[in-house]
């Protein structure tokens, strides 16, 4: 029961932190207090029990979870993930994030967040498939194409996405590509999806490599996380020339300072993204951190980088892959040591980004080449750093809360144009 306890109030120092910056946002925009109230938690919190005839002829009983943070701007949008640690607090902060990042990259969506508590590692394909469709089912009267659109997170893929798209055309009696994102190409997937995330984070890499004059080819990049985000991320810096030094995954680092073979990693991780335990010369996640190095992307798990280590972070630049890896105390000791930390929100909005052209895609039945995608990620990326960046010059804050405001501040008219508030 004690590791319950300190999971639930980790989550809610996520979703208190979330709230704090948001306040702050807000307040500096100038909105009154009303304004927060209604931001600060979603407006409609659904908990679901589904359950699911297991393999071996018993019935077990989920918990599921749908937030849908704000629907003033328009649908609300945002992955559904399958993990035994899923908690309610967890998908409030995360339902307002993705308002933030459907804010700062000028979607006309607002956030949404969905999970299982379950671990996927010890179900069977079929089980899966089971509580997938149950999902759907519990969920189907608050979801749809212009009501609010899933996507694949932790633990979840296109495969997971076919299973809830044809539950949810069975229910609605026509087929309904527009209800979610992140779905195979055959069944009206895009093009550069699974990679759109870290391409994103490539690009506010770039950007923020332009902004520190850092040459990219032969920078010094340290990659906490080595899973769909860090080695896609790994691979494309490494193909852009740049010299990875560090990588790690839940086992360990590895370090070399003439650059570690990544084609050589990817050839040897396995299904879940490790790779450490073939190495015997490992370090440790917290000596891969403080690695003197030109960019750290965190793309691991939440608060990586706390007061504790952040007077040990040895990069010009901080570029935030995973959720909530840096916590706000960091933010503030990298920010005065004229680290530039480009935050989660921005970083990591590449795959909410083209989840929305797969739906355009959907809707209109038009479907375009991955070099089309490609060049509209650029597109949008890079206008959205600059605006954030811009927002942090001009106001005298930080990247993060600069952010923050940048993503609330769309949502808050369309609230004020309804007239909520």
């Amino acid at each position: 029961m004690v590791a319950d306890k300190g999971k639930e109030s980790h989550q809610h120092d996520v979703l208190k932190s979330t709230q704090t910056v948001i306040h702050l946002a807000l307040d500096k925009l100038g909105y009154p207090e009303e304004v927060f109230e209604l931001l600060k938690e979603p407006v409609r919190m659904l908990t679901v029990k589904i359950p699911v005839r297991m393999d071996d002829g018993k019935v077990k009983v989920f918990t599921g979870y749908r937030a849908q943070h704000n629907d003033a701007v328009g649908p609300t949008k945002g992955g559904i993930r399958f993990h035994p640690n899923v908690t309610e607090k967890e998908v409030k902060a995360l339902s307002i994030w993705m308002s933030l990042k459907c804010g700062i990259v000028d979607l006309p969506y607002g956030g949404g967040k969905g999970g299982i508590i379950c671990d996927p590692r010890d179900m069977s394909f079929r089980e899966l498939e089971r509580l997938s469709r149950g999902y759907v089912r519990a969920i189907s009267q608050i979801v749809g194409p212009a009501k609010d659109i899933p996507a694949p997170d932790v633990f979840t893929n296109s495969q997971i996405m076919a299973w809830m798209m044809d539950e949810y055309s069975r229910i609605d009696e026509y087929n309904s590509p527009g209800f979610i994102t992140g779905k195979p190409l055959v069944l009206g997937g895009s093009h550069g999806r699974e990679t759109a995330t870290a391409k994103g984070v490539t690009i506010c890499i770039r950007e923020a490599a332009k902004k520190k004059g850092i040459d990219l080819k032969g920078a010094r990049v340290v990659v906490q996380g080595f899973g769909n985000a860090g080695s896609f991320l790994a691979k494309f810096m490494h193909d852009a020339g740049a010299k990875i030094i560090g990588i790690s995954d839940a086992y360990g680092g590895l370090h070399d300072e003439n650059g570690l073979d990544i084609d050589y990693l990817l050839d040897r991780r396995d299904s879940f993204g490790t790779v450490t335990k073939l190495f015997n010369d490992t370090i440790s996640n917290e000596e891969l951190l403080e690695l003197d190095c030109d960019i750290l992307v965190p793309a691991a798990i939440e608060n990586q980088i706390t007061e504790e280590n952040a007077h040990n972070i040895r990069a010009g630049i901080v570029v935030e892959a995973a959720n909530g890896p840096t916590t706000l105390e960091a933010t503030k000791i990298l920010t005065e040591r004229g680290i530039l930390l480009v935050p989660d929100v921005l970083a990591s909005s590449g795959g909410v980004t083209v989840s929305y052209f797969e739906w355009v895609q959907n809707n209109q039945g038009y479907y375009w080449t991955e070099e089309e995608v490609e060049e509209k990620l650029e597109k949008i990326l890079v206008n959205s750093f600059q605006n954030v960046y811009d927002t942090a010059q001009t106001r005298r804050v930080d990247m993060r809360l600069a952010a923050y405001m940048v993503g609330v501040r769309k949502m808050a008219e369309a609230c004020r144009f309804r007239g909520w508030i």
